[in-house]
């Protein structure tokens, strides 16, 4: 048996589970997120590839690409990474880097897993995280907790889904109140 690739879900995620964003809960204002950047910074060195669904994909590339004076680093690893997005429609994706994949998500994953190369992002993307998780292809889940309690939007697991065996094997609290917690299967 290879070694394959990890496939590593980072969403941001309410204190009760919810990932779709209908209010701005994840933005921690003018608060200094310094310390949780440091910590994303590492995060991104390690991803060579981002999987993306098509509306995660578009509304990143109506806004990442356009930043001129990007602080964060966001914007050149955005531009440089290798993109994989899934649409059945998409033409020209139109931001360098990227590829659409039109297959079936648990194929073309795990073909990619099955390449070389480093981590596998996933962010956003609820329908396609949601695929992953059926399917048993996420390797790790990076929690960023924020402290908020809402009503509205998707949550991270899929209903009729439990997930009941991963081990917790990092956690940290930002200045913002954040608090990462990194979970594996077990």
């Amino acid at each position: 048996m290879t070694d394959s690739r990890k496939v590593v879900v980072a969403e941001n995620i309410s204190s009760n589970g919810v990932i779709e964003f209908h209010d701005p809960w994840f933005d921690p204002g003018d608060q200094d997120d310094s310390d949780q950047l440091a910590v994303v910074h590492g995060h991104m060195e390690a991803e060579d590839a981002l999987v993306l669904g098509r509306q995660t994909f578009e509304d990143f590339r109506g806004y990442w690409p356009l930043q001129t004076d990007d602080a964060t680093g966001f914007t050149a690893h955005l531009n440089q990474v290798q993109k994989y997005v899934f649409s059945a429609t998409m033409g020209d994706p139109g931001w360098q880097n990227t590829t659409v994949l039109r297959g079936p998500v648990d194929k073309e994953v795990q073909a990619l897993k099955e390449q070389p190369g480093g981590e596998i992002g996933v962010t956003g993307s609820i329908s396609v995280v949601h695929a992953l998780m059926r399917a048993d292809l996420v390797d790790e889940y990076r929690l960023f907790v924020y402290p908020v309690l809402t009503s509205r939007g998707r949550n991270l697991v899929p209903d009729g889904m439990s997930m009941g065996r991963l081990s917790l094997t990092e956690s940290c609290s930002f200045r913002s109140g954040v608090v990462l917690l990194t979970y594996t299967r077990s």
